[in-house]
């Protein structure tokens, strides 16, 4: 039987008791896998100058396959989130989150069967960050074509692997037209590469709801980042919360298996810790191996505890961590008695990079400019034309003050002024008008304006009511 080298990250908090708990029902099973230790968290800032250190990362490169526990990701001076962290370093663009109703916890449905695949390093989490100006701080939003083809394309090789029947793209494409409008439109290219498959799209304000109201409509969910991070949070509360919630971070050859929830600092070392959704992670990573037999045993085990009442206390039993462990080691069914196979492992997951498109291939036009500036009060005094830019707008909030007066209105201290030509811009022609502007506006940020050839202007209108 192959065995595989798996990097096994024990965490902070309950991190090491619920890694624990995994080590020991994997040596019962006899799991065909050799942990190799790595060490992130807390105690790695004092001891390495970093909460991730350099070794841990070159145990994931080597082994390609990760197991982390939870960690605690200080608030406020500067250090940047673990999971984040590890995620980019492998661009482990798809966060995986089944959300499985199990028998014996309690939750108000008892037939959640749904996949949740969350693009995973875009977004707000690029975590491009500015102060404006002392009142306004700015996230960028980023959203790619290669980025949203990336996990778009693999929740549909997810689904198709597993035997699922449809994928809903979450969006809302109808307020931020650009950037969800560009992840709908990756869906609906990809989506007819699938024809087995049936597929539909779904605003997330409206997904939350019927999420509630009627689950079973769901199968596979495919969502932006940020979306992505609240709506799993909403499935877990369907299946009985984050304490069941197993998750995998996958990209091109890489996987990194975690539990969602935090590291519960407050009850670390009391031997109360629920390990159920790290246990459910590691079952996950054994499928990703291709250890289909070794995962049915255990989470069989697992779920027959749990039906059995033999529970921890956050799941309204009575077991701690040692107690809860032990009983599914007990539980594990006989080998010969469990139907799946274990098949030697894919080549790792890849999914082909779209390449970055060129703007003269793409016949994008420079037409105007959008100036961000500071100021405490309307400017009254920006010129009404600069050589061939006229200004169009000045906004506050993306309102245009000519229509709603600024003395009915609470302003910002951060004003818009669009300046649009009506034909196509010369560099030179534009960099004549940045020199003339710039030194009237204490500007903060300077970005251009685009129009097709067949005269699609791609940029947000400023709106005007």
């Amino acid at each position: 039987m192959n065995s595989y080298t798996v990097t096994l990250i024990r965490g902070d908090g309950i991190g090491p008791e619920i890694a624990e708990s995994v080590v020991e029902i994997f040596e019962a099973a006899s799991a065909p896998v050799r942990w190799e230790e790595a060490y992130a968290g807390l105690s790695c800032l004092e001891q390495y100058g970093a909460l991730c250190p350099e070794a841990t990362l070159e145990s994931i490169r080597r082994n390609r396959v990760a197991l982390k526990g939870p960690t605690t990701t200080p608030i406020g001076g500067g250090h940047r989130s673990i999971n984040v962290a590890i995620r980019k370093a492998f661009e482990l663009f798809a966060n995986v989150r089944p959300a499985r109703s199990i028998p014996g916890v309690q939750s108000r449905y008892n037939d959640i069967d749904i996949i949740l695949v969350r693009e995973n390093i875009e977004d707000t989490y690029a975590g491009v960050e500015y102060w404006q100006t002392p009142d306004v701080a700015e996230s960028l939003r980023l959203i790619s074509r290669p980025g949203s083809a990336a996990v778009i394309r693999y929740a549909f090789d997810l689904a198709r692997r597993l035997g699922r029947r449809k994928v809903t793209c979450v969006h809302k494409a109808n307020i931020q037209k650009l950037s969800d409008g560009l992840f709908l439109e990756c869906f609906r290219a990809i989506a007819q590469e699938y024809p087995d498959l049936e597929s539909d799209d779904i605003l997330v304000d409206n997904a939350c709801m019927q999420l509630v109201m009627r689950p079973e409509r769901f199968d596979v969910m495919v969502l932006p980042n940020l979306f992505g991070d609240i709506v799993s949070d909403l499935c877990a509360g369907l299946i009985g919360g984050l304490g069941v919630a197993p998750g995998g971070n996958i990209g091109n050859g890489y996987a990194v298996f975690e539990a969602v929830h935090g590291s519960a600092p407050d009850i670390a070392g009391k031997g109360v810790a629920n390990p159920t959704a790290f246990i459910l992670s590691a079952v996950q990573m054994l499928r990703h191996l291709g250890l289909h037999a070794d995962a049915e045993r255990i989470e069989s085990a697992l779920r027959y505890t749990l039906v059995s009442g033999i529970k921890t206390r956050d799941l309204g039993g009575n077991a701690n961590t040692r107690e809860f462990t032990k009983a599914i080691i007990s539980n594990l069914p006989p080998r010969a008695q469990v139907q799946a196979q274990n098949e030697p492992v894919a080549t790792p997951y890849r999914t082909p990079m779209l390449p970055p498109r060129a703007t003269a291939q793409e016949g994008w036009l420079t037409v105007g400019v959008d100036f961000f500036f500071h100021a405490l009060q309307p400017p009254t005094d920006l010129p009404a034309q600069v050589g061939a830019l006229r200004l169009v707008a000045v906004s506050n909030r993306g309102v245009a003050l000519e229509t709603n007066p600024a003395s009915e209105r609470y302003l910002l201290n951060w004003y818009r002024a669009r300046y649009v030509a009506e034909q196509p811009l010369s560099e030179d022609a534009l960099n004549e008008a940045l020199r003339a502007l710039a030194p009237r506006l204490h500007w903060t940020t300077l970005q251009r304006l685009y129009r097709t050839r067949e005269g699609q202007n791609l940029f947000s209108p400023i709106l005007t009511d």
